[in-house]
């Protein structure tokens, strides 16, 4: 399991797009990720609330972590769709994905985004994705 983390660490770092907005990856398994974003005010749109483009990387990202881990190295999204249910506020974002059909070059994941506020979880988008073995 700690090759797996390690793994997961390495590939994590290499993004430079992941390093810029200021993610990090809190949680990976054999099958799910879990990513997290401090909120800071480059994140926010003209409401005050966090864009919907990076409650989306955080979800695409976090969908690719669990379907590559799930399918055992490299991956790319294939597809992915997003619903936004509730603003996100709060001091930081928090992105679950897990693997949920996994076959020999492509997983279904799902993902939730939770917005934490004062200490308060809000589910604040869903999102379902593809994902495809890039070896």
């Amino acid at each position: 399991m700690e090759n797996l983390l390690a793994f997961a660490h390495q590939v994590f770092e290499s993004q430079p797009f992941s390093r810029f907005i200021g993610a990090k990856l809190t949680e990976a398994g054999a099958d799910h990720a879990e990513l997290s974003l401090p909120v800071a005010s480059h994140h926010k749109q003209q409401h005050g609330f966090v864009h919907g483009g990076a409650v989306s990387y955080l979800a695409d990202n976090a969908i690719t972590f669990a379907g590559g881990l799930a399918l055992g190295g490299n991956a790319l999204t294939s597809e992915f769709k997003i619903n936004y249910l509730k603003p996100a506020k709060g001091q930081q974002l928090v992105a679950r994905a897990k693997a949920r059909s996994a076959g020999k070059r492509q997983a279904v994941c799902q993902c939730e985004i939770y917005a934490l506020d004062e200490g308060e979880e809000t589910l604040c988008a869903l999102a379902q994705g593809t994902v495809v073995s890039a070896a």
